[in-house]
C-alpha cells in the first residue's frame, strides 16, 4: 500500500473522479498537496483540498460515497488505495479560517482543469498562514521551502497584515503572533530579506 502520492498519480485519481461528475467542482490545494502541485515537494502523504462552494462539496462527497469512499476522519475520505483525501468545505482549513474565499480573484493559482474538476493552488499568503497557524516542524519547513522558492512573488507587508487579519477558532492570537515572529527570525537566519 502506498503512503505518499506524487503529482501525476494524484491527477490520475482526480481524472477518475471527473469521469463520474456531471457538474463543476472547484478543488483548491492547500498544505503539502499545494507544495507538491507547485513541484516544490516530490510527493505528499496528506492530500488536502478546500472545496469552497458548499453545494459542490456536498455533490462531490455524494459522488465519492458512490465510488466506495468512506469517511475516515472529520474531513478525510478514503478508499482501498490507502490515500486519505482531506476535503474542507468552505474557507476553513483545520482551525484556520481564510479571510476571503479561495475562489476570489488572485486567491488561487489554476494548475489543471478537467471536464468538471477545476484544480487550483491556494495563494502563497493563505498557504503560509494556514501552515504557520499549525506551526509544526514540518509546517515551518514547508513555509521556508515556499518562501525560498517564491520569495520575489511574496510581499511580506501583505503577508503580515493578512496573517493578523486571519482568525483562528482554537489557537490564541498571542500564540499565532509568536509563530509568525519565530518564522520571520527563521527567514532572517537563512539570509532571506523581508
Amino acid at each position: 500500500m502506498q503512503y505518499r502520492i506524487e503529482k501525476n498519480r494524484l491527477f490520475d485519481i482526480l481524472s477518475i473522479w471527473d469521469g463520474f461528475l456531471k457538474r463543476k467542482v472547484h478543488l483548491v490545494a492547500c498544505g503539502g498537496t499545494a507544495l507538491t502541485l507547485l513541484e516544490l515537494k516530490e510527493s505528499t502523504k496528506d492530500i488536502d483540498f478546500l472545496v469552497p462552494e458548499k453545494a459542490e462539496y456536498s455533490y462531490l462527497i455524494a459522488t465519492l460515497e458512490n465510488l466506495g469512499y468512506e469517511q475516515k476522519t472529520g474531513y478525510g475520505w478514503s478508499k482501498d488505495d490507502g490515500f486519505i483525501f482531506e476535503l474542507f468545505p468552505g474557507n476553513a482549513i483545520f482551525t484556520t479560517i481564510l479571510v476571503e474565499s479561495p475562489l476570489k480573484e488572485n486567491n488561487n493559482i489554476m494548475v489543471k482543469e478537467f471536464n468538471y474538476i477545476y484544480v487550483g493552488i491556494l495563494n502563497y499568503y493563505d498557504l503560509l498562514i494556514s501552515k504557520l497557524f499549525r506551526s509544526t516542524a514540518v509546517d515551518r519547513d514547508d513555509c521556508l521551502m515556499l518562501v525560498k522558492a517564491k520569495h520575489k512573488e511574496i510581499n511580506f507587508n501583505k503577508l503580515r497584515d493578512r496573517f493578523y487579519e486571519t482568525p483562528s477558532y482554537d489557537i490564541s492570537d498571542e500564540k499565532n503572533r509568536r509563530n509568525f515572529e519565530d518564522f520571520l527570525k527563521l527567514l532572517k537566519r537563512d539570509g532571506i530579506k523581508i
